[in-house]
């Protein structure tokens, strides 16, 4: 009987996979090609669908049939691929009956009209027309953690969306302890006479040869792209629609190369984890990504441990100078790594630098705290916003469209989401240090353009292992140790002082 349960309760699940994906395909059209008229629409057609799907994840049979497996022989192993169904199932269960359904739907609907607003705020750098649907978003997310229940603020439950088993006093606790060791290394880095040349990525790259290249690059590192595509989006994004349709997202800038590029490296890595995931478990725990936190590890690691090393240009420059032989003709291998690494406080998170950019995190996951733990109002929330740059790194944006605007994430009512970006830092720098033991010279296999060694080492520790195990588990499971900001420090230290000439 318990076998007959677990095959219908797995059933079940795949069926509202398929109304996930398909809330999923409206979502990434939405954001690339529908017609701006079609908005409000498009607003009913997801809030449809998300009632669906929470309707569905709440059967009261969900729950019989979990009850019964509690106790089964399917469950005596947690790691397993039915014990871990089972596990992981329970927890979304008893978590998603706790909502609401008008507050579901309540909650779709203003992240799609949220995010079109969004859209025309930061065009045309008006924070006012934004913040009211802005405040409606986060009351609704305010009655969302008081719904869900928390121990110690409500914040908790709301990064246990994308985090889950996080708090947020252990995130703050990780931050701070990065936060302390990067301060001191961002000043030795200012102090530096040591300067790369930015005039180098300011020269014309047309946009076309970008996509190009950014698609030969993204091709040689995993991602296959008769399982996906690139397009064009105002906010660099991944949306996975089931096991073989992976859509990736990109923004160019024609006198700015590392906006696109960089993007599509960084949205690469997202694909190639989903890619990677179990198609035979697609909809269930065993093959759906661990946490968000543990996904951006894979986009970081590929953006920047890979993408910035000078062992990758070594083999993809001499293909980017023929790319792009006007601005690249007479440069250097040498200068154009420098640049690609260049160090100094920014308003654009997105294209912040690698010791920087967990700055933009913390200034992010402080004010989402302030905004649902401590009633800091919406109206407020640009001069918050513009104080914190000014204390953090010591640059004011100039316009709400450059700073508290310039993010989408908000608009969406992914209130809780920051602070995976700084995990998936450090996840991926600790990852990374183990698979160059595992693998051997990584260096020297990326040189050669040669990228399934780590590929592969990625495949079988990380991505095949779906949610048997917790992110927590992953990283002690597959490093030896608990989650760290060392390894992190380590290899920033150890890059920067080639470039800077630092201590």
């Amino acid at each position: 009987m318990s076998q007959q349960s677990f095959d219908h309760l797995c059933a079940h699940a795949r069926e509202t996979a398929l109304l996930q994906s398909i809330a999923e395909l409206l979502g990434w059209d939405e954001r690339t090609k529908m017609p701006p008229a079609a908005g409000a629409y498009r607003a009913e057609q997801m809030t449809y669908l998300s009632s669906l799907v929470h309707r569905r994840h709440t059967d009261p049979q969900v729950g019989e049939w979990l009850e019964e497996l509690a106790t089964s022989v399917l469950a005596k192993d947690p790691y397993s691929d039915a014990g871990a169904t089972i596990r992981q199932m329970r927890r979304e269960y008893d978590k998603l009956t706790k909502l609401p359904q008008s507050l579901v739907e309540e909650l779709t609907r203003a992240s799609v009209l949220g995010q079109q607003a969004w859209v025309e705020a930061r065009k045309n750098d008006d924070f006012a027309t934004f913040a009211p649907i802005l405040e409606k978003i986060v009351t609704l997310k305010r009655q969302q953690a008081d719904a869900i229940g928390y121990t110690d603020c409500p914040y908790d439950a709301l990064l246990d969306d994308f985090e889950p088993g996080e708090t947020t006093k252990n995130v703050a606790r990780i931050l701070e302890g990065l936060r302390s060791e990067l301060v001191p290394l961002v000043a030795a880095i200012a102090d530096s006479t040591q300067k790369p040349d930015l005039d180098l990525f300011k020269r014309h790259y047309p946009i076309d040869a970008q996509e190009v290249f950014g698609k030969q690059a993204a091709t040689a590192i995993g991602f296959e792209f008769n399982r996906g595509r690139l397009d064009v989006t105002h906010h660099p994004f991944c949306a996975g629609m089931g096991p073989d349709d992976c859509r990736l997202t990109t923004r160019y800038d024609e006198h700015f190369f590392p906006s696109g590029f960089f993007s599509i490296l960084h949205e690469a890595g997202h694909g190639i984890y989903d890619q990677g995931l179990r198609g035979d478990q697609f909809g269930l725990p065993p093959g759906t990504y661990v946490s968000l936190g543990i996904h951006e590890s894979q986009s970081r690691m590929w953006e920047n441990l890979v993408g910035r090393s000078i062992p990758f240009w070594r083999h993809f420059f001499p293909l980017a100078q023929q790319a792009f032989p006007e601005a690249l003709r007479s440069a250097r291998l040498e200068d154009f790594c420098f640049a690609a690494n260049d160090v100094r406080p920014s308003l654009i998170r997105v294209e912040a630098d690698e010791a920087t950019y967990n700055l933009h995190i913390i200034i992010r996951f402080e004010l989402e705290q302030a905004l649902i733990n401590e009633g800091l109002a919406v109206k407020d929330l640009p001069a918050a916003w513009n104080q914190k740059y000014r204390d953090y790194l010591g640059i004011e944006p100039p316009s709400d469209a450059n700073g508290v605007l310039q993010d989408v994430h908000w608009s969406a009512a992914l209130i809780g989401y920051f602070p995976t970006y700084a995990l998936g830092n450090l996840y991926a720098a600790q990852f990374f240090a183990q698979a160059a033991k595992d693998v051997g010279p990584l260096d020297e296999q990326f040189e050669r353009g040669e990228f399934t060694g780590l590929l592969g080492w990625l495949r079988e520790k990380i991505h095949q292992q779906g949610q048997r195990y917790t992110a927590r588990e992953l990283v002690e499971k597959v490093t030896g140790k608990p989650l760290s900001h060392d390894a992190l420090i380590n290899y920033l230290r150890e890059k920067y002082t080639g470039y800077y000439g630092i201590d």
